[in-house]
């Protein structure tokens, strides 16, 4: 499907993460994996934020230009730009799927703010790439898929921006 990657060992660890937290009763609610709120106190970029709490979240389902670590991708910067301006020093409420942390430590989560999704509104918006992860996001991947061919058909965002979708 477009814009889903599936690598090897992210999906070999995850299904060993999967199996792990559904051995445990205690993995039964969203905040089995963190918080289920917290204050976006700073944004890395446009698919990741820290909280006054020191974790930081990447968002689920989704993955935008870069703007780290010397990079700087078409699009890169209003991505990030966008999610600063919804997210930064606001209170965002958190749900996990079925891997709860990357191999970075990263919380993995769907990042709603005033009651609107922030994953699903950057792919709509042409912020974001879908990158779908298994098993996180398989009961949404057509959601997310449909919001990507969509904004890819009208050149809304990135489509529109970038002679190269890097994040793609």
């Amino acid at each position: 499907m477009i814009g889903r990657l599936h690598t090897g060992l992210a999906f070999v660890a995850g299904l060993g993460v999967a199996w792990a937290c559904s051995a445990v009763a205690a993995c039964g609610g969203d905040e089995r994996c963190g918080p289920s709120s917290g204050t976006v106190v700073r944004t890395i970029d446009g698919d990741t934020v820290e909280l006054a709490s020191g974790e930081r979240v990447r968002y689920l389902m989704i993955d935008t230009p870069e703007t780290t670590g010397g990079k700087n991708d078409c699009f890169g910067a209003e991505a990030s730009d966008f999610n600063r301006d919804a997210v930064e020093g606001r209170e965002i409420t958190l749900s996990y799927d079925e891997v709860c942390e990357d191999d970075y430590g990263r919380l993995l989560a769907y990042v709603s703010v005033g009651g609107r999704e922030m994953n699903a509104l950057m792919v709509e918006r042409g912020y974001a790439c879908v990158l779908q992860i298994p098993p996180n996001g398989e009961g949404r991947a057509d959601e997310f898929d449909d919001l990507e061919y969509t904004a890819r058909t009208n050149m809304i965002g990135v489509w529109g921006a970038c002679e190269e979708v890097t994040c793609d």
